[in-house]
């Protein structure tokens, strides 16, 4: 029996050529069909390809019940309910490179355009005038290019701004020192990178952690006559902010492909004469259509004829005996990773998870790939998931270890996570005490705590000295921010120690440099999980 497609979105001709040259491989097209139509032909489809139009609810993947597969061609999956495919043994494909090269030369293409003041130049001429004086740009050449968020396209970008010999200034949380050096780039934090570049691109996803953070601080930092482009996701640059910042003339010029709100016809930053703007073009090319088309077509075929694929989104399957053993620990690695991604400083060169009593006997990778998640989540976001962390992590050079023992220090089970950097090392260690009393983190370094992994944490590094304590309580009252719990350890009196305490919202900067500021105190980390 032919394995069965259903194409409901256009997709390039050439994309789905795979398709068509496999063999045993049916293709039904379902381009212009209703909600109805399309659910009357997946009745016996194996595979639903879609780009962004059609959307893949809970209700059309249960009304699909030979379905299998789903191929998005492209990289983001908002329209696709990936619990439902899930929980319906569906695998979820994507694309994840296709419109690497495409989103990178737009975004080159937006900033010349900016430096040159293209866009206005050629609105002139259409107007009858020749205005050679009015649009006198800058050269790239000797210029700093800052890039915060040196992934793929990141780093495409840093490949074709050496080439208009521009010196490039970079921040990704796991940019490490070889990195930096193979792509002829400098690292730096985000404040580095404000304050150095004349040019900023941002190329992060959207994350509590990115949104606005382009605000009316980081503009303060910057140089005067700064151009600021964002090709990456509306919602990072504070539109509010950039208008002001354009007005007063400390930014020169900004290019925009995204915006917080789409469409973003109307929009008043459109008004201003120093900004170009594009309605979210960064993948739009023949080929990066081409591509991702060719991608999720041969991740199709590959599953019709070997049962697997190379670019899957949602959780793979876990064989149901090993899934009862593994399933409660599910929470508690993930929030022991993202615990770590709070609490290590420096550039990650190594994460050790050692399994300690009953998890020892059995298959842990699973819970590797969950602690990973919860690690990259912090920076990744919705990027991360069970399936690709393990893959991302190796991508940007971290070194993964998993060590197993039967020796547990009195735990039924035991769960330690080691973040190696290029400052320090950090550890947590968690078990889960069953379905009553739930999960605990038990050690935080070398010490001693039973702290509930979730919601808003405080991390208090200080010296063991009467009062310490009580500064942090009185000053948090004061911001009325309400402790739940608080938990202290020490490894000897007078010595080191520290405070976890769960709070009620999370802290803002501010709160924290404040509570840094106090006697005693060496280091604080808000940690939300």
């Amino acid at each position: 029996m032919a394995f069965k497609v259903v194409i409901s979105d256009p997709l390039s001709e050439e994309g789905i050529y795979p398709l068509r040259e496999a063999e045993n491989i049916e293709i039904d097209f379902a381009t212009e069909s209703t909600e109805e139509e399309l659910i009357e032909k997946l009745q016996d489809a194996n595979a639903l390809l879609v780009r962004s139009q059609t959307q893949v609810t809970r209700e059309l993947i249960e009304k699909a019940p030979n379905l299998k597969i789903i191929g998005r061609a492209g990289v983001g999956v908002d329209n696709i309910d990936l619990d439902a495919a899930t929980e319906n043994g569906i695998i979820v494909v994507n694309a994840p490179d296709g419109n690497t090269n495409s989103a990178a030369e737009h975004t080159v293409a937006m900033i010349m355009s900016l430096a040159r003041r293209i866009p206005h130049a050629h609105a002139s001429l259409q107007e009858g005038k020749w205005d050679r004086k009015k649009y006198i740009g800058v050269e790239l050449k000797h210029k700093t290019l800052g890039i915060i968020g040196l992934g793929r396209i990141g780093a495409e970008v840093a490949h074709r701004a050496k080439g208009q010999r521009m010196n490039v200034i970079a921040y990704d949380p796991f940019l490490t020192e070889e990195t930096a050096q193979k792509l002829g780039v400098k690292g730096g934090t985000v404040d580095e990178v404000l304050e150095a570049a004349d040019f900023i691109t941002i190329h992060t996803p959207l994350l509590d952690s990115t949104r606005n953070m382009i605000n009316a601080d980081a503009f303060k930092k910057m140089k005067d006559g700064v151009r600021i482009i964002n090709c990456a996701r509306g919602g990072i640059i504070d539109e509010d902010a950039l208008y002001d910042a354009i007005e007063s003339g400390k930014v020169a010029g900004a290019a925009l492909d995204v915006m917080s709100e789409e469409p973003f016809v109307g929009h008043k930053l459109l008004d201003l004469p120093q900004v170009i703007a594009t309605p979210h073009l960064g993948a739009s090319t023949v080929e990066a259509q081409e591509s991702v088309a060719v991608d999720v077509s041969l991740d199709v075929i590959k599953f019709a004829t070997e049962g697997t694929v190379r670019n899957p989104v949602n959780m793979p399957s876990i064989p149901t005996n090993l899934l009862k053993k593994v399933a409660p620990f599910f929470e508690l690695t993930e929030r022991l990773g993202k615990f770590m991604a709070y609490a290590a400083k420096g550039k990650v060169q190594q994460i050790n998870i050692k399994y300690a009593g009953e998890l020892s006997e059995v298959d842990v990778r699973p819970l590797t790939r969950n602690t990973l998640k919860g690690f990259l989540s912090r920076n990744y976001g919705n990027h991360v998931n069970d399936v690709n962390s393990r893959y991302l992590a190796g991508r940007i050079g971290i070194d993964i270890n998993e060590h197993k023992t039967a020796e547990s220090k009195g735990f039924l089970n035991l769960i330690t996570v080691e973040v190696v950097t290029d400052e320090e090392t950090r550890q947590v260690k968690g078990t889960f005490l069953g379905e009553k009393l739930g999960s605990r983190i038990v050690q935080v370094d070398d010490y001693a705590v039973d702290v509930f992994p979730e919601g808003h944490l405080l991390l208090i590094y200080h010296k063991d000295q009467p009062g310490a304590i009580g500064r942090v309580g009185t000053h948090l009252a004061a911001e009325n921010i309400n402790i739940a719990t608080m938990q202290v350890g020490r490894t000897e009196e007078g010595g080191k120690a520290i405070m976890v305490l769960r709070i009620d919202h999370s802290a803002t900067a501010d709160e924290i440099k404040e509570i840094v500021d106090m006697p005693n105190i060496t280091d604080v980390k808000a940690i939300d999980l």
